[in-house]
């Protein structure tokens, strides 16, 4: 089996030096937390580092960003992930599930990620402010995440949704998209 080095640089996916020690004390949280909370269906580290080399794979595309939201960021996948590799760009995970919430929060303190926020809330509690950046993975569908990302787009918002092979049922022309296809999923990137 291939280790999470290898898969990340088989992509030509370029990180920050202190990323795989961080992502392995992620690693680790996650496997301790997961145990007694069930937080995410990835059970093996196998699994949970395919989860993370799909988080990152968007930085072999992504421009630079200052601020960033994820909704519905679960475990940690993408927002998570994407903040411990965008050490620049500010992260705001929403989440709405407490102990999801709790872990990130520990996760966040844990190793020391000043660029990170955590909201306990629905993203429709959440208060309108601008960002750069919008991701969601396995949240809803295409149409029901640009209705929740409205509040916070402005023109040159990026949109990037982690979807599957049903992401063509789910746009339509009038969208100004990129659709970049990889391993077992499809990235839907919507400019505002």
């Amino acid at each position: 089996m291939k280790s999470l080095k290898t898969l990340v640089n088989t992509r030509n996916i370029s990180v920050p030096e202190d990323f795989f020690a961080k992502v392995e004390q992620y690693k680790t949280l996650l496997e301790k937390w997961n145990k007694i909370h069930n937080l995410t269906g990835a059970k093996t580290l196998h699994q949970i580092d395919e989860f993370i080399v799909d988080a990152i794979t968007p930085l072999t595309f992504l421009p630079d960003i200052k601020k960033a939201m994820d909704i519905g960021t679960g475990a940690g996948f993408p927002g998570m992930i994407l903040a411990i590799a965008m050490p620049k760009t500010h992260f705001t995970l929403v989440e709405p599930l407490s102990k999801r919430a709790s872990f990130l929060q520990f996760v966040k303190a844990d190793l020391g990620l000043d660029n990170v926020d955590v909201k306990a809330l629905r993203v429709e509690q959440l208060v309108s402010e601008p960002y750069d950046l919008i991701t969601s993975r396995a949240v809803t569908d295409t149409q029901m995440l640009l209705k929740l990302s409205e509040p916070f787009c402005i023109e040159g918002t990026l949109l990037l949704f982690y979807k599957g092979e049903k992401v063509y049922d789910e746009i339509d022309e009038t969208l100004d998209y990129t659709i970049i296809e990889a391993e077992n999923r499809h990235y839907l990137l919507i400019k505002r």
